[in-house]
């Protein structure tokens, strides 16, 4: 578990890897396997879960010096705060249920922030085992299909071993984020798949939050001993704002509407009212699903208003 440090190592810079943040606080990890407790020089805390980063030894604990290059960052952005995720992912497992409902809107913000970073999604639908819920569920999800993303059904209370096999395919080798509403099964999927994990969490939340046992902190588990698969669980969300991205950009970060984004008249055109629109016509015709191109609208008035 991450150690309060006593005494300096000197002023040489070690490498490490962030696999734990909560406020200003996170937890690095080092070659050796080494944890340690660390807060970021100066008053902004730069260092996100999945970050390689150079730290220094300090007194009591440790200092991250600098944040190296990333290869990408999942965050999301409204109006007031930006909240980063994680960065350097192979991919994004998006989990929702086929009860409570899911909202399509959350889901469509989160793959085009992953589309946005170049991040590969998948979609994971549970509940697999409330027949009637899922395929209701499951119909809803066939834009999403048809787009070829990738959905994985699941049935995490009664898992059986076809399940696991098809996670463990999924997930082995790469560095995922596990994201999802509470009620999905994200604790389940976590502790299904790393063993002992509520426990560590414990640790770390405690070590973290001065005793206080906390559910806001986001947490890197590796899934063998190798430490070539990891997943990364982040607390659930209730909205998911997209304010770092440009509303002309939409259209490109949405599969089903860049596919015709292309056949308009207009060069800029917005695909909401030109004449001679691709998209319209596309969505006329039932090509583009009506609550996708309803989305899409959405999210295009939310992104043109006014920034400060």
């Amino acid at each position: 578990m991450a150690k309060h440090r006593g005494g300096t190592d000197g002023a040489a810079l070690r490498e490490g890897l962030v696999v734990a943040s909560h406020g200003r606080h996170c937890i690095v990890e080092t070659a050796e396997g080494e944890r340690v407790i660390c807060h970021p020089r100066g008053k902004k805390s730069q260092a996100v879960v999945g970050d390689r980063v150079q730290w220094q030894a300090s007194e009591d604990e440790g200092t991250i010096e600098k944040v190296l290059p990333r290869s990408n960052l999942f965050y999301r952005q409204d109006e007031i705060r930006t909240k980063s995720f994680a960065a350097n992912l192979d991919q994004v497992l998006i989990l929702i249920a086929a009860e409570p409902e899911f909202s399509e809107s959350q889901l469509a913000r989160a793959l085009i922030a992953a589309e946005a970073e170049h991040i590969t999604p998948v979609i994971a639908l549970n509940k697999r085992d409330l027949a009637t819920a899922f395929a209701r569920a499951w119909e809803r999800l066939a834009p999403y299909r048809g787009m070829n993303y990738q959905v994985l059904p699941l049935a995490l209370r009664a898992t059986d071993a076809a399940d696991r096999d098809a996670l463990t395919g999924l997930l082995t080798g790469k560095t995922t984020l596990v994201l999802g509403p509470s009620g999905a099964g994200k604790s389940t999927l976590i502790n299904l798949l790393v063993p002992g994990a509520s426990a560590q969490t414990g640790e770390i939340s405690q070590a973290l939050n001065s005793g206080k046992h906390t559910t806001t902190t986001t947490t890197w588990y590796w899934m063998d001993k190798k430490s070539d698969t990891a997943l990364i669980d982040s607390p659930g969300f209730q909205e998911f704002g997209l304010h770092h991205i440009e509303a002309m950009q939409l259209a490109r970060l949405m599969p089903d509407i860049a596919e015709h984004a292309t056949e308009c008249k207009f060069y800029n055109c917005t695909h909401l009212h030109e004449p001679g629109c691709g998209v319209i016509a596309q969505v006329e015709s039932g090509a583009i699903s009506p609550s996708r191109y309803r989305i899409y609208g959405e999210l295009f008035a939310e992104l043109s208003q006014t920034r400060y």
